[in-house]
């Protein structure tokens, strides 16, 4: 298997099932975690867009690896969405609405980011890969809610465009431990990129209000 492409997940399952039956005490969480980091590390390599630093986690992808799946305790969710709140930033002119068109390509561009893809190529947000966005589109998942008809659910607001434009840049500010990419604050849709989804989502005459 080419190491580039191997799960970071599945690295982490093997190494655990293989040193833990394998040893005679069993390491302390913060000892595994540490050999699972080096494992990751020697097991992938740079190449195309996709860097090593993919693999160093911040405190919030911490604290909720660290919950391994179950819900958060209030209080650290709400931890976790403030201090990601205070990472949003929004554009200095105060226009947070694009155009709706482009925002539909960069929803349905699924490159970008991987070892695949070309340095400076095209970079997408691929919503359709988790999120129903239009009433034509028959292939779409169901990982994120649906957005079709978003406009007539929230309204078009200057509250509904911060929020939208700030759900966008990143997640979790809204959603402690989401799996929704934090586009923004990760630097993988740019500022008017970010301008465009959201018009997609706002503008009546976009397919998603259609």
């Amino acid at each position: 298997m080419n190491r580039r492409t191997f799960p970071a997940n599945a690295a982490a399952a093997i190494l655990v099932a293989a040193l833990v039956p394998g040893c005679a005490t069993t390491p302390g969480d913060d000892e595994l975690a540490a050999r699972t980091t080096r494992v990751l590390h020697d097991s992938f390599e740079a190449a195309g867009e996709a860097g090593l630093e993919r693999l160093d986690q911040d405190e919030t992808q911490r604290s909720c690896s660290a919950a391994a799946g179950k819900p958060l305790p209030r209080d650290a969710a709400a931890k976790i969405e403030a201090a990601n709140l205070a990472t949003v930033r929004y554009p200095a002119d105060g226009k947070l609405v694009g155009d709706w068109k482009n925002g539909e390509k960069i929803a349905q561009e699924g490159r970008g980011r991987q070892f695949s893809d070309e340095p400076g190529g095209p970079v997408g947000g691929n919503c359709y890969a988790c999120h129903q966005v239009s009433k034509s589109e028959l292939a779409y998942g169901t990982i994120g809610p649906s957005l079709y008809r978003y406009l007539e659910r929230r309204g078009n607001t200057v509250e509904a465009q911060r929020y939208t434009y700030a759900k966008i840049y990143n997640s979790e500010a809204f959603a402690a431990c989401s799996n929704m990419p934090r586009f923004g604050y990760k630097g993988i849709l740019s500022e008017q990129q970010i301008r465009d989804v959201t018009a997609l989502l706002l503008d009546p005459a976009s397919p998603v209000n259609q």
